[in-house]
């Protein structure tokens, strides 16, 4: 275990009834209902095609893990800085995707860099598997991000929920983007671009405009103001129409067991992406069970 106390109640089930609204810290956001929404709804698609489910192939490359920052305020580590790499060792280690998150201050992006640049060093400058996500500055700031992880991406995207952050909103300035905004910067980018935080019907309308190269589909771990639902039910019902404006559909909220992933896959997602049970292995240096979980 790391310095610190781990800002989480370690529940039997991560469902979201034991930390509602415990912000700072891993819970949600409306008494925690989005949250348990997401876990709640593997269960019932998994259920709902339990013998073709079971059937779909858990591979760890089809895994990414989240994109995370905050980690004294959310996570419980007594410096920022420890979290990056061991959070994204543990992820290339066991063979998953990175997801790289944003925040303020700069170090938080930054921290995840560097967390990149020595893991793609340490393993002979083979290229890693790394997804970038930046908040919704203003361009110019996002055009300065973009440089910053250029070396390293292999794919950059927008994270368009955290605009739903309203404290974050208010203290850096966040925008609601223009499909014409995001394809500036896709241009620049010139690596596969993401529109992470599709959840809603505008959402959807923004996909058909911009047809990303990913579009990923989440409401921030029921940690935003949004319209109430899971992202798995919202998986289910659009795959079939985003698919006709994407390459790729990643998903993330509420996954916690193999069934779930195998749900997420079945149910038309090429990519699924865990954050809390990563975040509680790695803080409890118990990655290794959690894996047996799942393989």
């Amino acid at each position: 275990m790391f310095p610190g106390e781990l800002k989480c109640h370690r529940c039997d089930e991560c469902d979201g009834f034991g930390c509602p609204d415990m912000l700072p810290g891993l819970g949600g956001v409306m008494d925690g209902h989005n949250f348990q929404a997401n876990y709640q709804a593997w269960k019932d698609l998994a259920d709902k095609a339990s013998d073709a489910v079971n059937e779909i192939p858990l591979k760890p490359q089809l895994i990414r893990c989240g994109p995370v920052t905050g980690a004294v305020e959310n996570i419980g580590f007594e410096n920022e800085k420890d979290f990056y790499v061991p959070y994204l060792e543990n992820a290339f280690n066991a063979g998953f995707g990175l997801c790289i998150g944003d925040g303020c201050p700069d170090e938080k992006l930054k921290y995840g860099i560097e967390a990149v640049k020595k893991i793609t060093e340490e393993n002979g400058k083979t290229p890693v598997d790394a997804a970038f996500f930046l908040k919704p500055y203003p361009q110019e700031k996002l055009f300065e991000r973009l440089e910053w992880i250029k070396p390293y991406a292999r794919y950059a995207g927008v994270d368009i929920d955290s605009y739903n952050i309203l404290t974050m909103r208010n203290l850096v300035n966040l925008e609601r983007k223009t499909a014409v905004q995001l394809e500036e910067l896709r241009q620049f980018a010139k690596v596969p671009f993401v529109v992470k935080g599709v959840f809603t019907e505008q959402d959807i309308e923004l996909v058909k405009q911009l047809r990303p190269d990913v579009v990923y589909i989440s409401n921030h771990g029921g940690r935003v103001e949004t319209r109430q639902g899971s992202t798995g039910d919202f998986l289910a019902e659009h795959a079939a129409e985003l698919k006709k404006y994407c390459n790729e559909i990643w998903v993330d909220g509420g996954l916690r067991t193999k069934k779930d992933l195998q749900a997420a896959l079945f149910y038309g997602a090429d990519q699924v992406i865990m954050a809390r049970p990563l975040i509680r292995a790695t803080f409890d240096d118990s990655y290794n069970e959690l894996l047996k979980a799942y393989f």
